[in-house]
């Protein structure tokens, strides 16, 4: 069995209560050259003490450590979107996919921090009361396939079988997608209406030995363009935010340029990093002041949207904090995380050998304890011990920029926000669960070692409205 960690946006879960609103693709909006997108949903501020704040904040310190703890293992194109809800304060984002023949809409975390599809199944038998299950004799397309699945997380596990079935998302579909259908959830893991998790990292990291379905869509040769990309939106002390927000937009095939202003700065992935979307973190200011760090491997970040905050070397970490007049240490349950006086405000900013980009300091500020003190979203994370980056960069900085994630090369590129980024996205609403029209499919493949067909050409596309909005998120999650 192979160990993986779950996305801190799981995580928060242990710790809020989530309704049973689903967000799902749309499909209006302006017609574009063949790309889609993904909205994202977000949820309303619950009040902590210090107490609950500790246990959070030590569970997204385990958690990460956890999952990034060990060593990772011709046709016709169009692209698609999909949008997301914010989960408990910028604490996790998901999307909508549809799984089955006749399709049924599930909400997933949208995690490019992992590779694999799992799902909860109708017939688990622990920790997925009140969610939305699969149900395999409700498809006419379902196929069960010889194997185990089970991914252990810091917080619990999440395991059953493995199964094969159609697989729709932002108008795309993959016909033979295999995919983990979980009997058993620990408790926690999962609160509705999330049910379950989409990995889009690499094969290479997969632990059912699945090409994900990204990968199968790209190597189906059926985007427009072989990038991912993600807006994110910030709800971070906004007064009044609800348990669910927009969450922005996930996009396939294309990029949005009515979301991002600019060029897209492109960063290659090392080529002995295929695993995670790894860049090298090449510099690290604190209120313009620079923290010394190391090159190679050792300096390895992964940018991953399922995980809310930022972690990384002791050494760094804390050289970050010496930065920042009045900073001290946690004990406890803070443990790894820094307190600093709630009147400084923090300029954090980040460079992967391009352009310098800026944390914004409410993102920086992850909650104000009850000592008056303010606690900080970056800590110390000892992954890259066992094997895994130095740094695990999440979504306190991707609420910052315009994130794209690029199969050929492989590489990651950020792009300045468009001024009306925000305002656009939120507009739209909370995003209501669809099931849109497929405009580009292929066949799929199975496991590792499986004898199942490789992927194919896309057997049709049809023109394929472009959603012009994106979704806004707040709240600081860690997986």
């Amino acid at each position: 069995m192979r160990l993986e960690v779950l996305p801190i946006s799981f995580a928060l879960s242990l710790f809020f209560s989530v309704d049973h609103t689903l967000a799902a693709p749309a499909s209006h909006g302006q017609p574009s050259s063949r790309g889609l997108h993904v909205p994202i949903l977000r949820r309303a501020r619950v009040e902590r003490n210090d107490t609950e704040w500790g246990n959070w904040a030590k569970q997204q310190k385990q958690f990460l450590e956890g999952k990034y703890g060990r060593s990772p293992s011709a046709t016709k194109r169009s692209s698609g979107y999909n949008l997301m809800v914010n989960q408990n304060i910028d604490s996790s984002y998901f999307g909508s996919i549809a799984i089955g023949t006749p399709p049924v809409a599930y909400n997933v975390i949208l995690d490019t921090g992992s590779s694999d599809l799992w799902i909860a199944n109708s017939d688990c038998t622990e920790g997925c009361s009140g969610l939305e299950t699969f149900h395999s004799s409700s498809s006419s397309t379902f196929t069960n396939v010889t194997g185990s699945f089970s991914i252990t997380y810091g917080s619990g596990q999440a395991s059953g079988g493995l199964a094969r079935d159609v697989v729709q998302m932002a108008g795309f579909q993959v016909n033979n997608q295999v995919f983990g259908l979980c009997d058993v959830v620990s408790g926690g893991l999962l609160n509705a209406p999330v049910s379950g998790l989409m990995g889009l990292a690499w094969k290479s990291l997969s632990t059912s030995g699945v090409t994900p379905f990204w990968q199968s869509l790209y190597e189906g040769n059926v985007w427009d363009e072989s990038v991912m990309a993600f807006y994110l939106t910030r709800f971070q002390n906004v007064t009044n935010a609800q348990d669910q927000e927009p969450g922005g937009v996930f996009t396939m095939g294309t990029t949005n340029s009515s979301l991002y202003t600019g060029q897209i700065d492109y960063q290659d992935v090392p080529s002995d990093a295929v695993t995670y979307w790894t860049l090298p973190l090449t510099n690290l200011t604190v209120n313009s002041n620079s923290v010394t760090l190391p090159s190679g491997s050792s300096s390895y970040a992964a940018i991953d949207t399922g995980t809310t905050l930022i972690g990384g070397p002791t050494a760094q970490v804390s050289a970050l904090y010496a930065q920042i007049p009045g900073s001290a240490a946690e004990t406890g349950q803070f443990q790894g995380y820094y307190n600093y006086p709630c009147s400084t405000s923090v300029n954090i900013a980040l460079s992967f050998g391009g352009q310098s980009w800026s944390i914004s300091p409410t993102d920086f500020k992850l909650t104000e304890l009850e000592s008056g003190r303010c606690l900080g979203a970056i800590f110390e994370f000892q992954g890259s011990n066992s094997g895994g980056p130095a740094w695990i960069i999440g979504d306190t900085f991707l609420k910052n920029v315009y994130s794209v994630f690029r199969a050929k090369p492989p590489s990651v590129g950020f792009a300045a926000l468009a001024a009306n980024a925000e305002s656009s996205v939120t507009a739209a609403g909370v995003p209501t669960a669809t099931i849109g029209s497929v405009s580009a499919s292929v066949t799929g493949s199975g496991r590792t070692h499986e004898n199942a067909a490789s992927p194919n050409s896309a057997l049709a596309w049809s023109h394929v409205a472009l959603l012009i909005c994106a979704l806004g998120t707040s709240l600081l999650y860690l997986f």
